[in-house]
């Protein structure tokens, strides 16, 4: 273990030492600086950039995707990190020095900056939820460590490159826990260990990142109530609620249950006392004005949180059109210019 944490420094460091110059003069802004969060995940990003794919403005013009997205009201960019996805299929995307290198650009543009913590070599959701391979055979007081110093590893290489994520996830859509068998919500004691390792490792880096835990379906109150009754009972530490919302996944129209997601996010905020955030939203590209009309009825949704406890929208992947990604909730043209539904975060 400690052969690949130097590995992993060494890597990384290569990267650090590009970049540090470069966004000395960047400054993290101080969090009470800005209004409300909306933004985009853009993990594909390199990935698309590395393949030749190219955004465009209406008028026709080259631009980089994250001033595209910028121009259309976004502030806010957030980044999934694998642990080693060397063997992906993603080709080595999502690592920790992509990590920091796509950070450290975001922030150029005054970006603010979210770290979604998989804590996999490769995608986690709530139908899976593997293990990194370098963590496979490790014992659960292993497994702990592991959490720990990865996150704190991460966010310390960030650090170094002059970027303090306002926001950090310990884990991505665990419904059903993380690093399967041992944190499945079949052990809640453990799960509840594992999230406080990302706690307190984030917490050591800058106490004022706030931590997010994250649920899909969030429009769903009683998952979400099953869920945080289980957190509190087993004392899991996290700062802010993190919800997904798909209508198109649930194969209901937004209109249906809009007002389920807007009532959970009262009772997340009445119940546990927490800040909530919708940290994945999506809809269907070729519904463009259905679409718009979602995501300007989820942005109302979370203002009308009590108490100023709803912090913002982040639209999963807007730029990853469908013939490079297959992905059918972008919100990007074919023609390489982004959807007139992203206008509706400019309100």
């Amino acid at each position: 273990m400690k052969k690949s944490r130097v590995q992993f420094r060494f890597v990384l460091m290569a990267v650090i030492t590009m970049l540090i110059t470069s966004s000395s003069a960047a400054q993290t802004p101080e969090p009470s600086a800005f209004s409300f969060s909306k933004g985009a995940d853009v993990g594909w990003l390199p990935q698309m950039e590395a393949t030749g794919y190219k955004f465009y403005d209406w008028d026709g013009s080259q631009k980089d995707c994250l001033q595209l997205l910028k121009d259309r009201g976004m502030n806010t960019i957030r980044l999934r990190v694998w642990v080693n996805p060397s063997n992906d299929k993603a080709s080595g995307h999502c690592s920790p020095a992509e990590t920091v290198e796509m950070a450290v650009r975001a922030q150029k543009l005054g970006m603010r900056i979210m770290i979604d913590f998989h804590y996999s070599d490769t995608w986690a959701d709530p139908g899976k939820q593997a293990k990194p391979a370098g963590w496979a055979n490790h014992s659960f007081p292993e497994l702990l460590n592991d959490v720990y110093t990865h996150t704190f590893d991460v966010l310390n290489l960030l650090k170094a490159a002059g970027v303090t994520p306002e926001w950090v996830q310990v884990g991505n859509e665990i419904p059903g826990g993380m690093l399967w068998p041992e944190g499945s919500t079949n052990n809640w004691p453990q799960l509840a260990q594992l999230l406080n390792k990302g706690y307190d490792a984030t917490k050591a880096v800058n106490s004022n990142i706030k931590v997010i835990v994250h649920v899909d379906e969030g429009n769903n109150n009683s998952k979400f109530r099953w869920f945080f009754d289980n957190a509190k009972a087993n004392n899991a530490k996290y700062d802010i609620i993190g919800l997904s919302y798909y209508p198109y996944w649930i194969k209901s129209d937004y209109t249906t249950t809009i007002l389920d997601l807007e009532n959970n996010l009262k009772d997340m905020v009445s119940r546990y006392g927490k800040e909530v955030m919708i940290v994945e939203v999506g809809g269907d590209f070729t519904l463009v004005q259905n679409t718009k009309d979602m995501l300007t009825a989820v942005i109302k949704a979370v203002k009308s949180a009590p108490n100023n406890k709803g912090l913002g929208v982040i639209y999963w992947e807007p730029q990853g059109e469908k013939s490079w990604s297959g992905y059918q909730l972008n919100a990007w043209k074919s023609d390489g210019k982004p959807s007139p539904a992203l206008d509706a975060f400019k309100n």
